[in-house]
């Protein structure tokens, strides 16, 4: 039995039936034993590779949009060039290569990581150098200067509360032990003012998801940019409203059963990006497909640039990266991207309203 399971049953035998919130985070981000506290997950090495690590094209893309978001609001002399969940870098580093064409856009921008981990802070410190400042959460980020702000595969690893629906209402999944065990069942019935407006779209059996910490987040995002200006690019998987059971676990690149190894695999569930546009006091886009957000943006021609310089497998490495990102059957439709931005103002490119 694995240290953090031990601790998970210790609880369990002691407090009852955790919520799969209270799972995920202590999976997640136990100081001792939690999936982010003990490991680097990115790349092929890892568990999981994310946009930013199959092609240099996403963060440059990324980082133009930002850059002419930043043009289209004035160029103002300092901003807070930010980025949550920044795993290793490599997005920030992109973005910041790619906009040094930007005149003046480098050098208005100090760079602001939010991440807890020690582990991956060392990372990106590698990747990125020195003139960097972490903040442990959305709340420590400059509220005296327009934010300009990415987070990219972050919300789906904030930790979600299921509930499933019946005849006589919602009955929220909780996680029990059992003969060494972990397993998922259902508590008894209790009102959900949160699921009021779910009833005329869902059916006896349907499960819905709420990420408690989301919304929070999203509105000190978007109170920052109201006030200040600036925009966010939000980029993840999901869609516009929660319908399902969408938590996976994700170890070696292969799916595996979320409550088999806990603190081993990492834990994520689709983004309900209509919660997220509830909360947010600034204007947000319409949520756009992540194929079609690059595609505005130009990734193909930049392809077909950077492919003149290659041939053989890197050629092909190259075709199936663009490829990845972009079709509709991969990347492409999966992955949504939704903007904020001030009210009266415009979306960032690769965005509209």
């Amino acid at each position: 039995m694995s240290d953090l399971l031990q601790v998970l049953m210790t609880r369990i035998a002691s407090d009852g039936p955790m919520t799969v919130a209270d799972y995920m985070s202590e999976c997640l981000l136990n100081p001792d034993y939690g999936y982010y506290a003990t490991r680097d997950p990115f790349g092929m090495a890892g568990d999981f590779i994310t946009a930013p690590e199959i092609s240099q094209m996403f963060g440059e893309m990324v980082g133009l949009s930002l850059a002419q978001a930043w043009i289209d609001q004035g160029a103002p002399a300092k901003i807070a060039l930010a980025e949550v969940g920044p795993g290793r870098g490599t997005l920030m580093a992109d973005i910041l290569r790619v906009t040094r064409a930007v005149p003046g856009f480098v050098d208005a921008a100090d760079v602001h990581l939010v991440e807890a981990s020690a582990t991956l802070r060392a990372k990106q410190q590698e990747v990125l150098g020195d003139h960097l400042t972490w903040h442990n959460t959305v709340d420590d980020l400059p509220e005296d200067k327009p934010l300009f702000l990415v987070a990219n595969e972050f919300y789906d690893a904030l930790p979600i509360r299921q509930f499933q629906r019946d005849r006589e209402g919602w009955r929220e999944k909780q996680i029990s032990q059992h003969d060494g065990a972990l397993f998922a069942g259902l508590g008894g019935h209790a009102p959900v003012p949160v699921l009021s407006h779910r009833i005329e779209d869902t059916n006896d059996g349907d499960m819905v998801e709420i990420c408690p910490a989301a919304g929070p987040i999203t509105n000190a995002i978007g109170t920052r940019i109201e006030q200040n200006g600036g925009v966010a690019l939000i980029i993840d998987y999901g869609d516009w409203r929660s319908l399902g059971d969408t938590l996976q676990a994700l170890k070696a690149h292969a799916h595996v059963t979320p409550f088999e190894t806990p603190g081993e695999t990492d834990l994520t569930a689709h983004v309900d990006f209509e919660a997220l546009a509830l909360t947010t006091p600034s204007a947000y886009s319409k949520l756009t497909p992540q194929g079609v957000f690059l595609e505005r943006l130009g990734i193909t021609q930049r392809a077909q640039t950077l492919a003149a310089a290659l041939s053989g497998e890197p050629l092909d490495a190259h075709i199936a990266a663009h490829h990845r990102l972009t079709h509709p059957q991969e990347m492409g439709n999966l992955f949504k991207v939704l903007a904020l931005f001030p009210k009266g103002g415009t979306p960032p490119p690769g965005c509209e309203t």
